[in-house]
């Protein structure tokens, strides 16, 4: 039996950015290009929720597909999002949550 030497593997190239991936590649929301760099938070949600309103893959109801992926942009941007872009981001899930009547 092999002794482990608790190193760990690094991730090949392909893997290391699998969440950049999943945001530019999305099956269940095709996503208009650019949307989460957009300056005005009223922007991404209309296009958020455009995006999620018009796909069929999509596997909970269209306010939920878009909230998750807007959430998801958030959690995993982490250090790397400054605090100005981070509250236009999160002003955003305010103007979605308005678009759809939650709140």
């Amino acid at each position: 039996m092999a002794k482990k030497t608790g190193k760990k593997k690094k991730p090949s190239k392909r893997g290391r950015r699998w969440s950049q991936r999943v945001t530019e590649e999305s099956a269940a929301l095709m996503l208009e290009p650019g949307v989460f760099t957009k300056n005005n938070p009223r922007a991404i949600a209309l296009s958020l929720k455009r995006s999620a309103d018009v796909s069929r893959q999509r596997k909970s109801e269209p306010y939920r597909s878009a909230m998750s992926m807007l959430t998801f942009y958030i959690n995993r941007s982490g250090k790397g999002l400054s605090a100005a872009r981070k509250k236009v981001l999160e002003r955003a899930k305010d103007e979605l949550r308005a678009l759809y009547g939650k709140d």
